[in-house]
């Protein structure tokens, strides 16, 4: 008897992945959000991509590598020998947030290097972690001496003062100042996987939307919902843009689904009458 498999669909597989916090697989969720954009993509093969970038840094390392040796010989590796940096000439480029094409052209923003990059570190054995820095995702790594801030998008290593410095601006225009200021420890705690995903997704979101590339913007939220299945602005977001596409059926079920759930929501009444015109489209 001949056994027949179902293989499943890319966004089966994406959230097959992302069930669990457990055991969340960063890397291989990363590399799978291209397969909106790359239907043929084999994510195996970025990571074995990864795995032979880490068996080659691996290599150069005597065994006894103390932390702090490790992380200069992988920044030497990363930035300056593969030359991986941020895509300053076309920043909204969406291939800047798929790991294969950023692994082609070792251009990304910054949430896709530190991924590529994290993975690398943690390999190494070093304790490595993504930060949710407010407008500019960065990375730490625990040392023996200290803690250091890495960015991502250039390499540099940033000081205390660097770090407030670029703070400064989110801090102002968010009223965290005086009596409502912040320790800068607090925006430097590690981001979860399950963050990490959204935040590149949300990146997707802002390329998609501000291009009215609907249907690509729904592919994303389709994903965005899967990780956050409780994320009700998102499922307004996904309604509009299905009405954008023609889609009323679909963009009325998901504003139904925003208004039954976002009670406290301030355009209840607007996505009310917008539910409304559909009905009587």
């Amino acid at each position: 008897m001949q056994l027949s498999y179902d293989t499943p669909t890319p966004l089966e597989y994406f959230a097959n992945l992302v069930q669990s916090d457990e055991h969340f697989p960063l890397l291989e969720a990363a590399a799978s959000l291209a397969q909106d954009e790359y239907p043929e993509l084999d994510v195996q093969q970025v990571l074995d991509d990864v795995d032979q970038l880490l068996a080659r840094i691996k290599r150069r390392l005597p065994a006894d590598a103390a932390a702090l040796q490790r992380l200069r010989m992988l920044n030497q590796f990363f930035f300056k020998d593969l030359n991986f940096g941020g895509n300053v000439n076309d920043y909204y480029d969406p291939d800047n947030s798929y790991l294969n094409a950023v692994l082609r052209t070792r251009r990304g923003i910054p949430i896709t290097l530190a991924v590529l990059w994290l993975e690398l570190a943690q390999g190494l054995g070093l304790h490595a972690r993504g930060v949710g820095f407010p407008g500019h995702f960065m990375v730490k790594v625990n040392l023996p001496k200290g803690q250091v801030v890495i960015d991502p998008f250039t390499g540099q290593s940033l000081s205390r003062e660097e770090l407030s410095e670029r703070l400064e601006p989110y801090r102002r225009k968010s009223g965290l100042v005086g009596d409502f200021e912040v320790p800068l420890g607090l925006y430097l705690q590690a981001t979860p996987p399950r963050d990490i995903i959204c935040r590149m997704l949300r990146n997707l979101k802002e390329v998609h939307q501000s291009q009215a590339d609907w249907q690509r913007l729904i592919a994303v939220q389709n994903r965005l919902l899967i990780v956050l299945p409780d994320a009700w602005a998102e499922y307004r977001d996904r309604g509009l843009a299905h009405a954008q596409q023609g889609n009323p059926s679909l963009a009325l079920a998901d504003l139904q689904v925003y208004l039954a759930n976002a009670q406290d929501a301030l355009d209840l009444d607007e996505v009310a009458a917008q539910a409304d015109a559909l009905r009587n489209s």
